[in-house]
This record gives structure tokens, C-alpha cells and sequence, in this order.
């Protein structure tokens, strides 16, 4: 099978199984008062998607460096399908709501990441930082995408029969992946469990002393902390800055706006990664991380007196949020030990989405904290999320990582 091939069948199943994932945050707001929700409860639900991936991820990322990446993909479709349908027919409250996404986090843990490593096990090296943000541009405009479908069902059939869309959707990816992508045989046992670089399957030490590609996966951690909270609250933000401005009818939709805000950070995402071959990985992450900051720290002060504002400040944000989505992954994954690239993308993604866990509590318990939804609290929250991105970047900055073969510098 040609690589353009694989990259096209990969990012086309991804496609399909990410349809769903801005259907919960697209319907927060509605769902909140459907079940008599705290902004912490609401924040467990979201953020507990995360965190089972972030348990999962280290164990089944790691494995396609014995067993076929295939298998494990197929194994993450099958979760995703059944905790789609099971939110849709069986949700009825926090707990139920948090099981079933807790599943569906399962299955994202076994299709990200193997995904990408159902490419890098395949494609040229040359090829390796395009594939990366060809995948990443598949994931990022279907999840965007999602957000204004995961509306539309609710409003057509009801919000369950959007959940059983979404698991529709995520096993047509199963038969795509199943039917064409071929199976590769497994390394040969004891390279498996003694790779080059020396140590267990499991041992992630020599992943955390290659410094190159572990600065990387630490900007990812407080990466995704911050795209989770923006996808997760963003709805429920714009939500309250149109009632307390008194334009609930405006006909631009929160769903609408962070769907468009999705799509221009892929975009962002693409032009972002073909910066850093031009400029330099490392100035181009330290760039989009300093104006992170910048937008979090107004974002919600000043977003919270003009709907507009608002929107206009979101999406420029989400714009700046997803600039080094790309560049980073493929930093990752362009530094790593071919002998170790299934370890060093389970590492990367464990924090990853560990951060991605803690996004949507950070936001949450900070509007709890402050007294429920106000101007001050939504400043406060994004304010906090942008402290933690300034942590990440004294500390890419302090472990200076390399750049990737073909980026300028190199």
C-alpha cells in the first residue's frame, strides 16, 4: 500500500470517528440545566474523557511497539462506538454521563495516537512531518465540525439520537481501517522487549532523557490543558456573555462560532507546522505560546462586555491555541528513537492529555470558586490557564530542544 494511500485511509477513518467529540460541548449549556449540573460536575464530565485516555494511553500506545498498531486502532474504534451509543441511549445524569464518556476516552486513547503511529511505522521521514499535520488536520476539522452537528441533530432528532450518530460514524472507521489498511507482523520478540536504545517495553526513562523530544511533549501537556478548556467551555462562555449582554437571539450560535474557531486553528495547525520547517520549530512554539498567554490573559475580562468582542477574541485565540498543535506532535515524534517512537508517543500523549484532563476542572472549579459564572469569574479562569502555559514555556525554553531534519536550522 503507497503511503499517499495509508495517509488518506488513516485521516478519512479519523474523520469519521471524530464527528463526535464536540457533540458534549457543543450541548453543555442545555445538558447542565437538563440535569441540574454544577460548573464542577459539568467539568468532571468533560474532563473525565481526558483522564481515561491519559491512564490508557502509556499501555496501548506503547504496545504498537510489540503487537500491530491495526489491532490496537481497532480495539479504540470498537470503545469510542460503544460509549457514543451508550451516552445516547443510557445517559440520564452525572454518573452515567461520566461512565460513558470515560469509554469513549478509552477509545480515543487507542486511536490518536496509533493512528499516528499507523503512519510513522509507514511513511518516509520526509514525509513524517506532513503525514503528522495531514493527520492532525483530519482530526482537527472534523472535531471542529462537530461542534455546530452535534447542535443540529439535537435540535432535529433530540440530543440522544445525536449520540448514536456519532457511534454510526465512528464504526464506519472500523471497516475502513479494518478492510484496507494491511496488517504488518510484529517485531520479532526480542527487539521488542530489548529496544536499541537498551531497557523493557515499559521502561520510559530513556523517553524522558531524550530531551529533544520530551521539551515537546511538555508544551503539549499545557497545550492541550488550554485546547480543552477553550473546546469545553467555549460553548458555555459565549453562552453567558450573550445573556449578560442581553443578546441571547444573536443568529452567529456559540456552537456556530467555536466550529469556526475549530476550523481556522486547523488551519492554523497546518500553517503553523510549515512555519516551523521555514523559521524553526523551537521560535515558532515559543512565539505561539507567548501570545497564548497575551489572549488568556484578557480573553475573559474583556470578552465578557461585548458579545462580539467575545467572539472576535475567542476565535483569535483559538487560532493562537492550535499554531503549534502540528509542530509540536511532529517534534515528538521527528526526535524520537525509531526503536522508541511507539513509547515516545504514548509518553506524549499520557501528558497530553493529562493536561487535557486538568483544562476543564481548572475552569470549572475556578467558576465555582469565584462564585458561579461572572465577568470576574471567567477572567479568573482563563487567566489560570494562561499561568500555566507560562510555566510550559520557561521550561521549553529552558530544555532548548533540536529542531527536525528539513526545518531551517537544522
Amino acid at each position: 500500500m503507497s503511503g499517499a494511500r495509508l495517509v488518506a485511509t488513516v485521516c478519512a477513518a479519523q474523520i469519521f470517528v471524530q464527528l463526535g467529540a464536540g457533540f458534549w460541548p457543543a450541548l453543555l449549556p442545555q445538558m447542565m440545566q437538563r440535569w441540574s449540573l454544577t460548573n464542577s460536575e459539568a467539568g468532571w464530565i468533560t474532563a473525565i474523557f481526558f483522564g481515561a485516555y491519559m491512564v490508557s494511553v502509556p499501555v496501548l500506545v506503547t504496545l504498537t511497539d510489540r503487537v500491530d498498531a491495526k489491532r490496537v486502532y481497532l480495539f479504540g474504534v470498537g470503545c469510542t462506538v460503544a460509549g457514543h451509543l451508550l451516552f445516547g441511549l443510557t445517559a440520564d445524569g452525572f454518573w452515567s454521563a461520566f461512565f460513558t464518556r470515560a469509554l469513549a476516552g478509552l477509545g480515543w486513547a487507542g486511536t490518536y495516537m496509533t493512528g499516528l503511529k499507523l503512519l510513522a511505522d509507514q511513511v518516509t521521514p520526509k514525509l513524517m512531518s506532513r503525514a503528522v499535520t495531514g493527520h492532525a488536520a483530519s482530526i482537527g476539522i472534523s472535531g471542529a465540525v462537530s461542534f455546530l452537528l452535534g447542535e443540529v441533530l439535537a435540535d432535529q432528532f433530540g440530543w440522544r439520537s445525536a449520540f448514536v450518530f456519532s457511534a454510526a460514524t465512528a464504526f464506519i472507521a472500523w471497516v475502513m481501517v479494518a478492510s484496507v489498511v494491511p496488517s504488518r507482523s510484529a517485531p520479532p520478540a526480542t527487539a521488542a522487549r530489548k529496544p536499541a536504545t537498551g531497557g523493557s517495553l515499559f521502561d520510559f526513562r530513556p523517553v524522558v532523557r531524550n530531551t529533544s523530544a520530551f521539551a515537546y511533549s511538555v508544551v503539549y501537556c499545557v497545550h492541550t490543558l488550554e485546547m480543552s478548556a477553550l473546546r469545553g467551555w467555549g460553548v458555555a462562555f459565549l453562552a453567558f456573555v450573550a445573556s449578560h449582554t442581553g443578546l441571547e437571539d444573536e443568529t452567529l450560535s456559540p456552537a456556530l462560532v467555536v466550529t469556526v474557531l475549530a476550523l481556522l486553528g486547523t488551519l492554523a495547525s497546518i500553517a503553523g507546522n510549515e512555519a516551523s520547517i521555514r523559521f524553526g520549530r523551537r521560535k515558532l512554539v515559543a512565539t505561539a505560546m507567548i501570545l497564548s498567554i497575551g489572549f488568556a490573559t484578557i480573553v475573559g475580562f474583556a470578552g465578557s462586555t461585548s458579545y462580539w468582542l467575545a467572539v472576535g477574541l475567542l476565535i483569535a485565540y483559538g487560532i493562537v491555541v492550535w499554531l503549534d498543535s502540528s509542530s509540536v506532535t511532529a517534534g515528538a515524534a521527528g526526535n524520537a528513537d525509531p526503536a522508541r517512537r511507539g513509547a515516545t508517543l504514548a509518553v506524549h500523549s499520557t501528558l497530553g492529555y493529562a493536561g487535557g484532563f486538568v483544562g476543564p476542572l481548572v475552569v470549572g472549579w475556578t467558576l465555582d470558586l469565584a462564585g458561579g459564572m461572572s465577568p470576574m469569574a471567567w477572567g479568573l479562569a482563563f487567566a489560570s490557564v494562561g499561568a500555566l502555559m507560562l510555566l510550559a514555556l520557561v521550561a521549553f525554553l529552558a530544555m532548548r530542544p533540536a529542531n527536525l531534519t528539513g526545518d531551517r536550522g537544522r
